[in-house]
């Protein structure tokens, strides 16, 4: 049977193209209930993350589909509204810098790289979350509520260099687990050792 906490990850998951489509439209029609309806998907989605993840811990309910669909869930999220804020002109939201965006997809893309390169050389990766990648998680949500809810612009640009340090840190911490997993494996070895 699945879990609780699986069927409410594959529901965030399932939010992700609804709050796409409103978030599109409204920056085509500026129609004020499109813009509270994004919100509210966002928002929804972010409060399920915690959810589900007290849920798993408090009832025992780990398991091997939830490791790989809660972290998918997250990034599906945040990705697409971090791309949406800021590749889409919308005449009624501020934009987020292209360097978030970029600096996101960059690390995304390393780690991503990295866990197939520690998959197919030594045939398991340890994922060992950071306290700085929640925190990072944490700062770029803050940045789309915070467009989203259209308060003042000036801060967005704090908030966004907050999230793009903090994601660039845990970028690096991810790397440097990669890094030991790869060394201590066998596989990081000659394949013949010469003989003494």
């Amino acid at each position: 049977m699945m879990t609780t906490a699986n069927k409410i990850t594959i529901a965030r998951v399932l939010l992700v193209p609804i709050f796409a489509s409103v978030l599109f439209e409204y920056s085509r029609t500026g129609a004020e209930w499109q813009r509270q309806l994004a919100l509210s998907c966002f928002a929804i989605a972010a409060i399920t993350d915690a959810v589900d993840g007290y849920i798993a811990r408090r009832y025992n309910q780990r398991s091997k589909l939830g490791s790989v669909l809660d972290p998918m869930a997250d990034k599906l999220l945040l990705v697409m509204g971090l791309a949406l804020l800021t590749a889409l002109q919308h005449p009624h939201l501020a934009p987020l810098p292209t360097w978030l965006l970029l600096t996101v997809l960059s690390r995304d893309v390393l780690l991503l790289i990295g866990l197939a390169v520690i998959h197919f050389t030594c045939g398991h990766v340890r994922v060992k979350p950071h306290f700085l990648g929640k925190i990072a998680t944490v700062c770029q949500m803050c940045c789309i509520f915070w467009v989203l809810l259209q308060w003042n612009p000036a801060w967005i640009r704090p908030w966004s260099l907050a999230a793009a340090l903090t994601t660039g840190a845990s970028g690096v911490l991810y790397i440097i687990d990669g890094i030991r997993q790869l060394g201590a494996s066998p596989s990081s070895g000659p394949d013949h050792p010469t003989k003494s």
